[in-house]
């Protein structure tokens, strides 16, 4: 059997919780490594704790920044699969780019239909389209358990879209 890991795309909202939730459940049942990637920008990044009006940090500490988010986000569910190897990596640059990128040597990409961006009406988000289209491995697009596919969403634009 390959050792490439699973990978799971990851960006905080409740989809990427389901996919990591699959990913960590498929990952035990066949003794594989979970890579769990978070892609950023600045414009989406924590802010580090170095940031001030008139400052803006190296890199390398909006890196640190999302790690630690991400570490953070993941942790409970990491507990729940203790025999898992996991690693966890935050590139800079665009979702779909980085996760493409990580296709090459992964087993299998897990993502959630949508992420935290978007339309509260898409039922699959850009991102996932791009990995279902270029990724060189599978692609798994995991579904929420229950509930509304696409629950309501707390970007500015849906609120101004919805009337809200």
């Amino acid at each position: 059997m390959s050792e490439l890991p699973i990978t799971v795309g990851f960006d905080g909202s409740d989809f990427a919780l389901e996919a990591l939730r699959k990913g960590l459940s498929l990952g035990s049942r066949l003794g594989l490594p979970v890579r769990v990637i978070r892609a950023w920008s600045i414009s989406n990044a924590p802010r580090p704790k170095t940031w001030s009006p008139g400052y803006v940090p190296p890199v390398e500490e909006f890196a640190a920044a999302v790690s630690e988010q991400l570490e953070s986000q993941i942790a409970g569910l990491l507990d729940e699969y203790p025999q898992v190897e996991v690693r966890v990596e935050v590139p800079h640059g665009a979702a779909g780019r980085e996760l493409i990128k990580a296709s090459e040597d992964s087993e299998l990409i897990v993502v959630g239909t949508r992420g935290s961006g978007g339309f509260s009406g898409l039922l699959l988000g850009s991102v996932t389209d791009q990995i279902v289209e270029h990724a060189k491995c599978d692609v798994l697009v995991t579904r929420r358990r229950c509930g509304d596919p696409a629950p309501p969403r707390t970007l500015q634009l849906d609120s101004a879209i919805d009337g809200e």
